[in-house]
């Protein structure tokens, strides 16, 4: 069968490279792909905010599955207009897709299924917010209500912090945003495919968000990831579907907007037993490349299963016991102001490490790879244990020649640490 894939990321580029691998495929395209992604996928010119132009060439080029990638288009509505066309979507529709677009949504959502998760409160004004912060203890959690590529979370020790990040967000037309209390624990993500009704989960990971070593700095889209999550046990993983997942996918059908594509729930293991942090509409990233490394099911049958609404068809995904971890190269100056055209070279030395390479933010000028994003390239390695996994990452890593990026050197280091134990 013919495929489009949606989205130019590192997330794009290892879905590009599981599907490729799928006995079901025809042809896979890819809008607007990366230089990589265009390695397993005939690359086509179009916006994905351009959804006339993505119907059209679905209905020339005889798409019969159509995967979106990143959060924006989704939340924009175009797997709405795609299936008003009869075109297959692996992705939830717009209202659907609120369980991201909108975090004051899903924290009254929570609220009304007796979902656990932090106290908040919604706030629609400057005056109202500073008003509502004296409820919350110090550190507070200061979150932007709508889209943020991962940057619109403010963890502020003090008064004068909080007001900063609020006068930030008001200080721009309909900045909602939301204050909630700083929860204490470690972070964990739990992905499932629903199709609306049944839930087949999908593999953990851990994120490391922070820009540089040791967890400090700015929060970023992601600095690197590996999976599995063992932090988040069988017994745990099991209590997250049944605590958060499955009300969470019965009040989205129960509401009248059922959700169908993949659920990304990030976790918080507190003191006080398991709560939700917040959920992502689409595979994280770099999530994505680690469990992508670990799948050995076939993607795009589980894809289409889910676009059909026939998971409850499907045996349960199949992954690697290896472990997989992956390392973000960025462009100086992430996550701020990052330096675009730096060049990048030894892709190939790097692979022949045993890594493999995901573009994430890369262009081809007359045949020369240079960075165009903030989040370049991602190195990622699967082996038996944390530390065999990210010891081949920065080998691949340290192979490439990319003198204006920089990573950190410590992916993986609460997992190393508790296998040292």
């Amino acid at each position: 069968m013919n495929v489009l894939l949606i989205g130019s990321g590192g997330r794009e580029h290892a879905l590009a490279w599981k599907l490729a691998q799928s006995p079901g495929l025809s042809t896979l395209y890819a809008a607007p792909g990366n230089p990589g992604i265009a390695q397993h996928a005939v690359i086509a010119a179009i916006d994905p905010a351009d959804h006339r132009a993505i119907i059209d060439f679905c209905l020339r080029n005889s798409i019969q599955l159509v995967v979106i990638g990143p959060e924006a288009p989704l939340v924009d509505g175009l797997a709405d207009n795609l299936r008003t066309m009869k075109i297959a979507v692996f992705g939830p529709d717009a209202k659907a897709a609120q369980l991201e677009g909108s975090k004051g949504f899903t924290k009254d959502l929570c609220k009304r299924a007796g979902i656990p998760t932090a106290r908040y409160a919604r706030v629609t004004s400057r005056d109202g917010a500073l008003a509502a912060l004296g409820d919350f203890a110090l550190p507070v959690v200061i979150k932007a209500d709508g889209l943020a590529a991962g940057k619109g979370v403010t963890i502020a020790a003090t008064r004068d912090e909080a007001e900063a990040a609020l006068e930030g967000m008001f200080g721009k037309s309909g900045g909602d945003a939301v204050i909630e209390e700083f929860l204490t624990g470690e972070e964990a993500s739990l992905f499932v495919l629903t199709d609306g009704t049944t839930i087949l989960p999908f593999g953990s990971a851990q994120d490391h968000k922070r820009v540089g070593d040791g967890d400090t700095g700015p929060n970023t889209g992601g600095m690197g990831a590996y999976s599995p999550a063992r932090v988040l046990t069988p017994a745990l993983e099991a209590q997250a579907i049944d605590m958060i997942i499955a009300p969470t996918v019965k009040a989205m059908a129960d509401a009248g907007m059922p959700f169908s594509g993949v659920l990304y729930a990030g976790l918080m293991l507190t003191a006080d037993g398991l709560k939700l942090i917040e959920y992502n509409a689409r595979f994280g990233d770099p999530e994505c490349q680690v469990l992508m490394l670990r799948l050995e099911s076939d993607l795009l049958a589980l894809m289409l299963a889910t676009a059909q609404g026939t998971l409850a068809d499907c045996p349960a995904p199949v992954f690697s016991d290896d472990v997989a971890l992956t390392v973000v190269m960025a462009a100086r100056g992430y996550p701020g102001t990052p330096e675009a055209g730096g060049a990048i070279g030894d892709l190939a030395a790097a692979a022949a490490t045993g890594a493999v390479i995901f573009q994430a933010g890369t262009r081809d000028i007359d045949g020369a790879l240079v960075a165009s994003g903030g989040r370049v390239l991602t190195v990622t390695a699967r082996a038996a244990d944390v530390r065999t996994a990210q010891a081949l990452a920065y080998r691949g890593v340290d192979a490439l020649d990319f003198p204006s990026g920089f990573c950190r050197r410590d992916i993986g280091w609460r997992e190393i640490a508790r296998e040292s134990v």
